[in-house]
């Protein structure tokens, strides 16, 4: 094996610039951060609808556990 692909396989992958981000203005940066938090938030609620509908039992008893712990809460 060379020692180019050698020292590349070793070396991590270097962090991409992210100069667009560091030029705009807090408020467009704050807006994107909303942006990706809500399509992370879409993408997560559409990964546990799957997990559910993959796995019944696991989802039953998530649900039966949830219940309990809503009927042994104080207020």
């Amino acid at each position: 094996m060379p020692d180019g692909e050698e020292r590349k396989r070793d070396q991590p992958d270097a962090p991409v610039p992210q100069d667009a981000q560091v030029q705009q203005d807090p408020e467009e940066s704050d807006a994107a951060r909303r942006r990706r938090r809500a399509q992370f938030l879409r993408e997560l609620h559409e990964a546990k609808a799957l997990r559910d509908r993959v796995q019944p039992r696991r989802a039953r008893a998530a649900r039966m556990r949830q219940a309990m712990r809503m009927r042994t809460f104080r207020w």
